[in-house]
């Protein structure tokens, strides 16, 4: 029997505010929202799902938000993708970097500074 692992079939992402986070995801990373209800948002990313959690500041995974997310997203056009968030207000903390593994990397964050990793070749 082989691994019984098929594929990711979601990655779950904490927030204080979830109202924000939609408009961030829906608005400036342009996701379909597919389904939500108070408390949290799913998103469609090729397939797969992008779920959106909120937390309350009273709430044990408060610790949650505002993390690097061990997640990284494909881009086509890693120095296109990054211009192009960069002029829908997103932040940065540097410019893309080329890897010694050979491929390039992007840390975006999101409004609850939950920071996303885009991955592209140059």
């Amino acid at each position: 029997m082989g691994t019984v692992l098929k594929s990711v079939c979601a990655v779950r992402i904490f927030v204080g505010d979830l109202d924000r986070a939609r408009r961030f995801y829906r608005d400036v990373l342009e996701l379909r929202e597919k389904s939500g209800a108070p408390g949290w948002a799913v998103f469609d990313i090729s397939g797969q799902d992008l779920i959106v959690e909120a937390v309350a500041d009273d709430d044990p995974e408060r610790e949650l938000v505002g993390r690097l997310l061990a997640v990284s997203f494909a881009v086509d056009d890693i120095d296109g993708a990054y211009r192009h968030l960069l002029a829908r207000g997103v932040s940065f903390p540097e410019p893309p970097m080329t890897q010694p593994w050979g491929g390039t990397l992007a840390f975006p964050r999101d409004p609850d500074g939950n920071v996303l990793t885009l991955v592209g070749w140059r």
